[in-house]
């Protein structure tokens, strides 16, 4: 199998492949010594560690450069998160995941949430995003569609995941390859959404959040880390500079 495919077949309901996220070449080669299968970059981590703004606030050209630099480092696939694809307009967001799918990298998180702005994208707009990307990037690409659902709203509940899935299936019928839902850490909730979903579901692991071995038995395909294993190796660089000056 090529690199797309082997990095579809590690999304398994029950023994999710585990993503602990990356932002650099150095990083990456740090996690890929430690066996990773595959690597992802997250948005946050990139950002701090180049002294830009979350939120699309690094600059697309540096953003496609760094995922570039990146797969050519590592043997193992590499998805890349690419927040709103740097567009609202769906072809133009195509054809800047286009340009990504052209770094090499094999998928990318693609979210909803309406970046500068309030809330998330209309379902009917979120969708023809989904759409058009997927006309661009061709069937392989694993666009990993994130829903900011579990983020925007404080009360987490059946009603809630009930939303999810409306947008999850919808988002599959659009050509999604996976589902993502940062701060999903109900384990019923995320059994419920499972369930009904056709797609490999991603949770996050968030502090408190619950463990691989939990989210496995709820169902879950995969496990980002996001932007904490940069906040804790900062936090540690910080203590050991901290120590040296003492």
């Amino acid at each position: 199998m090529g690199k797309f495919a082997d990095f579809a077949a590690l999304h398994v309901p029950g023994d999710p492949l585990v993503l602990y996220n990356i932002w650099d070449v150095g990083s990456a080669h740090a996690v890929a010594a430690a066996g990773a299968r595959a690597l992802a970059t997250g948005s946050h981590p990139v950002a701090d560690a180049q002294g830009f703004a979350d939120g699309q606030g690094v600059p697309l050209d540096f953003a496609l450069d760094n995922a570039r630099r990146i797969v050519a480092a590592v043997d193992v696939p590499v998805s890349v998160d690419f927040e709103g694809a740097y567009a609202v307009d769906p072809q133009e967001g195509a054809a800047n995941m286009k340009r990504l799918a052209g770094t090499g990298a094999v998928g990318c998180n693609f979210e909803d949430q309406v970046i500068g702005g309030e809330g998330l994208h209309p379902l009917d707009v979120q969708c023809a995003r989904i759409r058009a990307a997927r006309d661009a990037v061709g069937p392989d690409f694993f666009i990993n569609a994130r829903s900011d659902l579990f983020l925007k709203v404080k009360e987490h509940d059946e009603a809630l995941a009930d939303e999810a899935i409306e947008r999850a299936r919808a988002f599959a019928d659009a050509g999604a390859s996976g589902f993502f839902l940062p701060r999903l850490g109900d384990l019923k909730l995320a059994e419920r959404i499972v369930r009904a979903v056709p797609l490999p579901v991603n949770a996050i692991a968030f502090p408190g959040a619950p463990s691989r071995a939990e989210f496995a038995s709820a169902g879950i395909a995969r496990i980002s880390h996001g932007p904490f294993p940069h906040k804790a190796l900062m936090a540690q660089l910080t203590e050991a500079a901290r120590a040296a000056m003492a």
